[in-house]
């Protein structure tokens, strides 16, 4: 029997609405989740523009409402929180333990990427009597959704609040991994930030949790820089919007790190005029992080990578869903990694539009829509 609910939809054309749904059955290896929260990020405002319907949504939690014929370890009323990156536990990339960059599942490198639909389950929901995807297989601004098994991880919610899982699911990870999984940032070294946002606040948090001695803060917005305070920052440094390449600022940078650069900087802006930006931030032999998923075509002046610098350009953090979700967890619950702070606002679901304004305009650091 199929369940109607409320979601959010994009036609994808740039326009986006609160329609009905039906979500179906879940077949053997999937779960039937009922959402209590999701989390607003810029990826979900993209996504009104990649040409098709799909019901929005990447970050999400709820609880499991019926389970498939093969789901073992998860049961009706288990608390949630969503995976995007859905390992299939076979293939090449998953047998080297990249869980998030596997081969057959992913919705951003797998065989499904082209569509972000990957091996989701399609006809398990309609609209409008049709097929609708899910973004990103997932699609958490709904009610109810429906996804595979291996999307899930459980939770308990006297310890881990809804709206808290929501945002770990996608850019906690995503900054929190950047530092820990990807730079494996070190005790004592120094940290640059660029644009501190929902993940540039969890690099921060990421390299404080390293026992970074210096975060450095980089953003236009004040307002933000004040933020980033709270979460760990050592040093603020306000930008200049017309300070291409973010160079002027780079001598700031360098003149608190002993005229050499900082060992590691992170870019979270996803602007691609800043894509090298970090280049310009790290001394000889230090290590520039591209977090926000710039996939823009960039000019690099080669001179930045002088000399021995290193680019990375990691996923979703590197995310292990069967070891990081509970290192975020229990940094949380020991009041190393702060999440209610980060939330700036909770929303109905029928004030979407609203959300999204707070988001683009900066207001927000995460919103969270609240079911």
């Amino acid at each position: 029997m199929m369940i109607t609910c409320k979601a959010a939809i994009t036609n994808g054309k740039g326009d986006f609405f609160i329609d009905e749904i039906q979500v179906g059955e879940p077949q053997a290896d999937e779960v039937l989740v009922k959402i209590k929260a999701a989390g607003i990020c810029h990826t979900d405002y993209d996504s009104l523009n990649w040409n098709k319907n799909l019901v929005l949504g990447h970050e999400g939690a709820g609880i499991v409402e019926k389970i498939g014929t093969d789901v073992k370890d998860i049961k009706p009323g288990d608390a949630v929180l969503l995976n995007w990156a859905i390992p299939c536990m076979t293939c090449f990339q998953c047998n080297l333990h990249n869980y998030h960059i596997c081969e057959k599942s992913s919705p951003v490198t797998g065989q499904g990427h082209k569509t972000n639909l990957g091996h989701a389950h399609a006809a398990g929901c309609l609209w409008q009597n049709q097929q609708i995807e899910r973004s990103f297989n997932i699609g958490t601004i709904s009610e109810y959704t429906l996804v595979k098994a291996a999307a899930v991880t459980k939770i308990t919610t006297d310890q881990l609040p809804f709206e808290c899982a929501a945002i770990i699911g996608c850019g906690v990870m995503t900054g929190y991994g950047s530092v820990v999984n990807a730079g494996k940032v070190t005790p004592g070294s120094s940290v640059v930030v660029l644009g501190t946002g929902g993940v540039g606040l969890s690099v921060i948090q990421g390299a404080k949790i390293s026992k970074a001695e210096k975060i450095i803060a980089i953003d236009i917005n004040p307002k933000r820089l004040e933020m980033a305070k709270q979460f760990g920052a050592t040093h603020c440094l306000l930008a200049d919007p017309q300070d291409k390449g973010l160079l002027r600022i780079a001598e700031q940078v360098k003149a608190l790190c002993a005229g050499r650069g900082a060992d590691y900087a992170f870019e979270c802006t996803a602007r691609p005029e800043l894509g090298a930006a970090p280049l310009a931030m790290v001394r000889n032999a230090g290590t520039a992080i591209q977090v926000s998923g710039i996939e823009q075509e960039i000019n690099f002046d080669m001179n930045l990578f002088e000399w021995d610098k290193l680019y990375l350009n990691p996923l979703y953090g590197k995310c292990n869903p069967f070891e990081d979700f509970n290192k975020i967890i229990h940094h949380y619950q020991n009041k190393e990694l702060l999440l209610d702070e980060m939330i700036s606002a909770r929303y109905a679901l029928d004030d979407l539009p609203k959300a999204f304004e707070d988001m683009l305009t900066g207001k927000n650091a995460k919103g969270v829509i609240i079911f």
